[in-house]
């Protein structure tokens, strides 16, 4: 709000309320009349020496001119000194008369000097000494400067030689009076004021009195500051100045200290590094504003100073100001704290923390705003950041798990309390592995980059989030459902159908996907959750790249299914796997090996069929740590028979796909001792159907090692043939699908006769499974088949049913137990 009065039209308007309170505060430590006019000739500032002198209160006389209290001719008379001294800059000495309080004539001697200001205001500035008693007592004016308690002397201005000290001086000074009238006024100076002192002398004004601090020094070497005040007379005829001498030494040190500490806190206010700022209560301008304000403003100091919120800002957003300066004010000196946002000049919109604080001046006439406000834009954005980056994924920036199940559980609240129904995806990426090892982790992240931009275009609004690797999840809440949910599975496996390209390669993954509805499917997250993931896991079985919905019966069995996988995991260390062995013999019936079995004894559902948990841990990748127990115990349990025959142990295509199977082998032979060609590695055709490259590598290199190599199920494949022409297999074995076929179908017959003739042309043994009867024995040895093995040989126990088989004795194998070892 713009002020009533304009500033220009104040006599004080040049000075700061609380600089003229200040000024006035040190004019009345002085006691000597001072006063201070404006070029106008009004008074700006009185001490109380001079408002006692006028007999008027201080606020009755700012603003008045002379005229307002003396008689005119007087009046004009001091104004024309006035102007003499504004327009000539020389200090103005006059003996000048003017009424008493009680109407007698006192006699004054007046100094006027003008004063410039940096805006080019002049002043004058006059003190006053009534020397009416002076002039009066002449007569007794030895018993008044001998007596006075202010230190007075007399000097000669020609030599500035003492010719008279009075008793305050002797006092103060420590020198006695024939001490000081052997010296000069130069002895009492510091030598670097001797020039200045001389030419104060020197002056040819009657008397002398700028106000000026000069330095004297005492007997002990101690400096005082003092103001000195002089006057011109003959002295028993010379010409000579009366001094006398004003010891501000106390109040010069309390001056410093003030200007000192003032400096100090006008540097600490331009530094701090938040804007702070004053405003003046009765019209809101400012009249301060620091550094750091004016850079976060983007506004020139000398443009705000003077000015209203009105002035340099929007009108709504000087409005809310205003608001809260009123509030703060009518608070009384109550400190507010608010967080504002504020439309800057250079650096935009930014967000501050803005205090506000009322504060009365020292005579408690003004009260003024104090405010101070620190740039938080910064910190809100990182705390924005930081918040974002807690509820995202870092390399796609979706939404991440937390995300995803504060979101579901605010979905299962609304759609309970509205009686809505959702659905919940879970989707996986199919393949997505493989090119993670064969490309990198670089082409892997950028493949699921890309791939999450694509998912959430076709998600088209749906809640999309990733929740860990190559796992997402979406929640779908349009209506109707489920069409809208399905509709949804449809357009995301169509997004995937294309290639990406990826650091210059095309490549494609699949997506598989299973969704849960609430509340039909489940009314909690886990539940759904757990519901939605059955259904992947189906989707994933079905073959992958579809997508398959919630089915309670099916799905249980599948949970069923996955739950004694988890079993599985901890099988080995609850040492509930072991080792069956069912026995090999030629067609006369000797027994010339046997084949390792596992067998799982569950402790809840007991025995676990091999077709059920043997597709389990190749499906979960167990079967490799569970693959080497086997061979290492079999191995071990072989090298302790005492008749040295075959060991057969079968390899899962999974094992040729990770780690270092040859040197596996190796390290387990040379850990039992078994003699390498005791043992036989029966593989399936899928081993080398997966990479028949570097399975066929693999298998030579155990070649190499000495063991013997047997292809099993052979017949049941789609190459069987060109696997048996590229690599030289020890030992084929008949599938016993085509043995259990020898009665009712001609054609096992005539697979059987063309595999034992295969085997003796490439002079490779044939062993024929599952032989179970006699007629089926009788077959295969017409047809000079080398070798059997079925329940009508022996059926899969533990060895020890088969002591005597391997030469060991009775009472040795009842008390011996195959160990389970954890493998490495």
């Amino acid at each position: 709000m713009p002020p009533s009065k304009s500033m220009a039209e104040t006599p004080a308007a040049t000075f700061p309320a609380e600089d003229l309170d200040a000024l006035r505060r040190v004019l009345d430590a002085v006691p000597h009349p001072i006063f201070i006019k404006d070029d106008q000739h009004r008074f700006v500032v009185l001490n109380q020496s001079m408002c006692k002198l006028m007999g008027h209160r201080h606020e009755h006389l700012v603003g008045k001119t002379d005229h307002d209290f003396l008689p005119k001719e007087i009046a004009d008379v001091f104004r024309r000194i006035d102007r003499l001294v504004l327009e000539t800059d020389d200090i103005n000495e006059n003996e000048e008369f003017i009424p008493g309080n009680h109407g007698e004539i006192r006699t004054i001697l007046t100094r006027k000097k003008r004063a410039c200001l940096a805006n080019g205001t002049r002043l004058v500035i006059g003190s006053l000494s009534d020397i009416t008693e002076l002039k009066q007592r002449e007569a007794s004016s030895r018993l008044l400067f001998d007596s006075n308690p202010i230190p007075m002397w007399v000097y000669e201005r020609g030599s500035l030689r003492f010719l008279a000290v009075n008793d305050a001086a002797v006092e103060s000074y420590g020198y006695t009076r024939e001490q000081f009238l052997a010296m000069t006024l130069l002895d009492i100076r510091p030598a670097e004021d001797a020039d200045a002192v001389r030419k104060m002398a020197g002056t040819k004004r009657d008397s002398y009195d700028t106000g000026q601090t000069w330095r004297h020094l005492k007997v002990d070497g101690s400096l005082v500051d003092v103001i000195v005040y002089s006057q011109r007379f003959q002295y028993e005829g010379r010409a000579a100045a009366m001094v006398a001498v004003v010891d501000v030494t106390e109040r010069k040190r309390a001056n410093d200290e003030l200007r000192r500490t003032r400096e100090f806190l006008d540097t600490i206010i331009e530094n701090v590094p938040a804007m702070l700022f004053v405003k003046e209560a009765r019209n809101h301008s400012y009249i301060l504003m620091n550094r750091a304000g004016e850079e976060l403003l983007g506004i020139p100091r000398e443009e705000l100073i003077g000015k209203t919120d009105y002035d340099l800002f929007p009108r709504d957003e000087a409005d809310s100001f205003f608001i809260r300066d009123q509030q703060v004010l009518r608070a009384d000196r109550l400190q507010i704290a608010e967080e504002e946002t504020v439309r800057t000049r250079a650096n935009g919109m930014r967000d501050l923390m803005m205090k506000r604080l009322a504060v009365d001046s020292d005579d408690g006439k003004n009260k003024y705003l104090l405010g101070v406000a620190e740039d938080i834009t910064e910190r809100k954005r990182a705390a924005a950041r930081i918040a974002h980056l807690a509820n995202h994924d870092a390399l796609t920036d979706l939404p991440n798990r937390p995300a995803f199940a504060e979101r579901l559980n605010f979905t299962i609240e609304r759609a309970s309390s509205n009686s809505e129904r959702f659905a919940v995806l879970c989707l996986d990426l199919d393949g997505f592995k493989d090119i993670n090892d064969v490309f990198g982790h670089s082409a892997g992240d950028e493949l699921l980059r890309k791939m999450s931009n694509r998912l959430a275009a076709a998600a088209n609004g749906a809640f999309l989030a990733r929740i860990g690797g190559d796992e997402f999840t979406l929640i779908v809440t349009d209506d109707p459902q489920p069409a809208t949910a399905v509709a949804l599975a449809d357009r995301l496996l169509e997004t995937v159908a294309e290639d990406f390209d990826i650091e210059g390669h095309n490549l494609r993954v699949g997506l598989s996907i299973g969704i849960a509805f609430f509340p039909n499917d489940g009314t909690t997250a886990a539940t759904l959750l757990s519901n939605a993931d059955a259904a992947l896991y189906r989707a994933k079985a079905a073959g992958r790249g579809v997508f398959r919905v919630f089915e309670a019966d099916m799905d249980r069995r599948l949970r069923e299914r996955r739950v004694l996988q988890q079993d599985l995991r901890s099988a080995m260390l609850r040492k509930e796997l072991m080792l069956y062995y069912q026995p090999q013999a030629l067609v006369s019936g000797e027994i010339i090996g046997f084949e390792a079995l596992a067998r799982w004894r569950h402790a809840v559902h007991g025995m676990v069929s091999p077709s059920k948990f043997i597709p389990l841990a190749e499906e979960s990748g167990l079967i490799i740590p569970i693959g080497e127990w086997i061979l290492r115990e079999a191995c071990r349990e072989a090298a302790s028979w005492a008749n040295p025959i075959q060991i057969a142990v079968n390899l899962s295509p999974v094992q040729f796909r990770h780690g270092n199977l040859p040197a596996l082998v190796h390290t387990i032979l040379l850990e039992t001792g078994l003699n390498p060609g005791r043992l036989e590695l029966e593989i399936t055709e899928g081993v080398l159907f997966d990479d028949f490259s570097r399975a066929s590598s693999i298998l030579r290199r155990l070649k190499t090692l000495g063991v013997k190599i047997a292809m099993d199920d052979f017949g049941t494949g789609y190459s069987s043939l060109s696997y048996l022409q590229s690599f030289p297999f020890d030992k084929i074995k008949i599938d016993q699908s085509f043995v259990a076929k020898l009665k009712n179908t001609p054609q096992s017959g005539a697979i059987i006769r063309a595999i034992v003739g295969l085997g003796r042309g490439l002079s490779m043994n044939i062993v024929a499974e599952g032989v179970e009867t006699s007629a089926q024995l009788d077959f295969l040895r017409a047809e000079d088949c080398n070798a059997v093995q079925g329940y009508l040989v022996g059926r899969p126990y533990p060895i020890e049913r088969y002591a005597s088989k391997i030469g060991r004795h009775e009472s040795a194998a009842s008390t011996r137990r195959p160990a389970l070892r954890a493998t490495r």
